[in-house]
């Protein structure tokens, strides 16, 4: 059955001369049929700079969302159109608005995982693999930074400037704990630790290294040590063990597991393409404001 279905996307996406964007948390038979396996950044880089007619995003909300802002002359699908991100709804643009009144001029920084309209309140985006590239640039000793919290908390570590930080979080990050970490680093020892920056500042404090999703996939690739230690949502591990046959990957804990990652399917894959949904588009104003956050983003990201 799966490769009957696999046949029939083959020739659906090329029916609608469709583009695959696959986030790296994805479930592994879709990272198998991806045009584009990658983190948040290369995959908006790869909507925005895309020639087909159609982007089906496998992901969540907020990146088919970043997606359309990119490209509205395009048709932006989700095939799950309830796999959100709660880290992206603990901060409204109502109370980011709140929020720069008590602040008056001080830059924001908003993470990629936001809504449109938070997008379109703040200055410039940023991801986790560019979030220390970006606070760098900005001219300003202030800084507010939504709504993670934990990744805020680490670009202040390593840029000499005042962090205003949201009281947000990863719920998947914000289990991987001290203890968890420090347990599987006795189960394997000669394992290399390596955390995404949204986990708790403990965690990331004991890690050998930290990275965005793709930044440590480069790195297991490049990396002369066979074991590691993955202290981000279980779905890369996939990847990493795809692509790195020879070596041999542990979870942080078996609880990182994003259940709006996993959503998405085949089947609804498939359903995306036969019926055009779940299209998702921003309003135009909003769309406008947004964009020039986004696009702030790539100007500094590109220097």
């Amino acid at each position: 059955m799966p490769d009957k279905i696999i046949e029939k996307i083959v020739e659906l996406k090329e029916k609608r001369n469709a583009v695959i964007l696959v986030h790296n948390y994805q479930p592994g038979e879709l990272q198998d049929i991806a045009d584009f396996l990658g983190d948040s950044l290369d995959l908006s880089q790869k909507a925005r700079d895309s020639k087909k007619d159609v982007i089906v995003f496998c992901g969540v909300h907020f990146m088919a969302e970043t997606a359309s802002i990119l490209c509205p002359d395009k048709t932006v699908l989700l095939p799950e159109i309830t796999s959100g991100c709660p880290m992206a709804n603990m901060v409204t643009a109502d109370k980011l608005k709140a929020m720069k009144k008590d602040y008056p001029g001080v830059p924001v920084v908003c993470y990629i995982n936001t809504t449109a309209e938070v997008k379109a309140e703040s200055d410039v985006c940023c991801t986790s693999s560019n979030a220390v590239k970006i606070a760098k640039s900005i001219d300003s000793n202030k800084i507010i930074f939504v709504p993670d919290k934990n990744l805020g908390h680490y670009v202040s570590t390593q840029v000499d400037k005042e962090f205003i930080l949201w009281e947000g979080y990863c719920p998947i990050h914000i289990n991987i704990i001290e203890e968890y970490v420090l347990k599987a680093k006795k189960e394997h020892p000669k394992a290399e630790v390596i955390v995404h920056p949204e986990c708790p500042p403990d965690v990331v404090k004991i890690a050998d290294v930290v990275l965005s999703t793709s930044g440590m996939c480069n790195y297991v690739r490049e990396s002369k040590k066979t074991e590691f230690i993955i202290g981000t949502e279980t779905g890369i591990i996939y990847r990493m063990k795809k692509e790195n046959p020879g070596k041999s990957f542990y979870p942080a804990t078996d609880l990182a597991v994003c259940p709006n990652m996993k959503k998405n399917s085949l089947e609804k894959l498939l359903w995306a393409l036969e019926d055009m949904k779940y299209k998702i588009e921003v309003p135009k104003e909003t769309r406008e404001k947004a964009k020039k956050c986004i696009d702030a983003m790539f100007k500094i990201n590109s220097v």
